[in-house]
């Protein structure tokens, strides 16, 4: 993990500790905390729940951004926190189009991480594999080998791609 990352990371660890509620480290970052190289990690995935946004946002002292329809995502919340070495993207009511079908994305498990003192949550390797195969990206094809090479068995159920 480059100091960049540990130092974004101790950032987000403080500003997310009085959030009691449901949140996660997801993509790459949530790899590096499973403590597998993920190659490089060029920002941070926050995922929060949808009630926990505003307050969020609010800590973060960040707006939500308009951004354009992507294909493969959408969020009901959106918002970039550029004050960390690394940027953080803040995501809530975060979904995937599977089959041209929109599937919310919400982790059903959640891995408490310390680090410099303060706690991250990530999903358990496990499903974090199987979100990478969702995502289905060639980065996303990266992380999972990076998963699977580390040990990590996909769910019951999960496709393999």
């Amino acid at each position: 993990m480059t100091p960049e990352l540990r130092a974004t990371l101790q950032d987000v660890a403080e500003a997310m500790a009085s959030f009691a509620g449901d949140w996660w480290i997801i993509g790459s970052a949530g790899v590096a905390l499973h403590g597998v190289e993920a190659g490089p990690v060029k920002d941070v995935d926050l995922l929060v729940e949808e009630g926990l946004a505003g307050a969020v946002l609010d800590r973060l002292g960040v707006v939500p951004l308009d951004m354009p329809p992507d294909p493969l995502f959408r969020s009901t919340v959106f918002a970039r926190w550029m004050a960390p070495p690394v940027p953080v993207e803040v995501m809530a009511g975060f979904c995937v189009a599977e089959a041209n079908v929109w599937h919310p994305v919400k982790p059903r498990s959640r891995e408490r991480v310390m680090l410099g003192g303060g706690a991250l949550f990530v999903p358990d390797r496990a499903e974090l594999l199987g979100l990478f195969r969702r995502f289905d990206r060639p980065k996303d094809a990266a992380r999972a080998a990076a998963l699977e090479a580390a040990g990590a068995r996909p769910e019951a159920g999960t496709p393999a791609r």
